[in-house]
């Protein structure tokens, strides 16, 4: 008996239209069961487009849902460590340049200190660094870009200028890469290329080197 009354029951939810993964849901049945039961009444062409669209905006509402839960975690997370970090002490921003420079850093030559990236806020950390705990002269800062051949060449010398606050005088000319900026912009890479800040100053860049090498020395035992 309660089998028929499930069949029923069944039946009258696929003449509203539902699906058999909406069926399933509300009375617990198999999808196996439901096939069988309801194989000479299946939906029509309209609804199961409406299904199917219904289906891709609930997986859209889902996936915004859960964007905004875990840009919500992320803010938390970011309030959080803002209070156990900062503000740097001239110390602990000092270490921090150092740190920086240990894996980006120019250490081939001891004739200049550059760091190489392509994103502008690590160059401009860079520069803060070293105009601030290294007292070089902002002016003293040469820029160079490494573009692509495909690159619009004085945009982003003029986007590197206007972010960095430095002005195109103080630009080297551009290198230009004989490949394609598809590839590298494929891959996830910032788009504006490669920003190259050099200094060409002797003892700066030896204070810096051995600065690293004190460091090295203690913890790399």
């Amino acid at each position: 008996m309660a089998r028929f009354k499930d069949r029923e029951k069944a039946l009258a939810l696929r003449k509203q239209g539902k699906s058999y993964s909406q069926i399933k849901k509300i009375l617990g049945l198999s999808k196996s069961t439901l096939s069988v039961w309801l194989r000479n009444y299946p939906l029509s062409k309209q609804r199961i487009q409406e299904l199917r669209d219904w289906n891709e905006q609930r997986i859209e509402k889902y996936r915004e849902t859960m964007r905004k839960k875990r840009q919500a975690r992320l803010d938390k997370t970011y309030d959080e460590q803002k209070k156990i970090i900062l503000p740097l002490t001239k110390r602990e921003f000092f270490i921090a340049g150092l740190m920086l420079y240990w894996g980006e850093g120019e250490k081939a030559r001891l004739q200049c200190v550059g760091v190489s990236n392509t994103d502008p806020s690590v160059i401009k950390f860079f520069i803060r660094w070293a105009t601030q705990s290294l007292w070089s002269q902002k002016h003293k800062i040469r820029i160079q870009i490494h573009l692509y051949n495909d690159m619009n060449i004085k945009k982003e010398m003029n986007y590197w200028s206007r972010t960095l606050n430095i002005p195109l005088k103080q630009f080297n000319r551009p290198y230009i890469k004989n490949t394609s900026s598809e590839r590298i912009n494929h891959k996830g890479s910032f788009g504006h290329g490669t920003c190259n800040a050099r200094i060409s100053d002797v003892l700066l860049a030896e204070k810096i080197i051995m600065g690293l090498k004190t460091i090295s020395d203690e913890y790399t035992k």
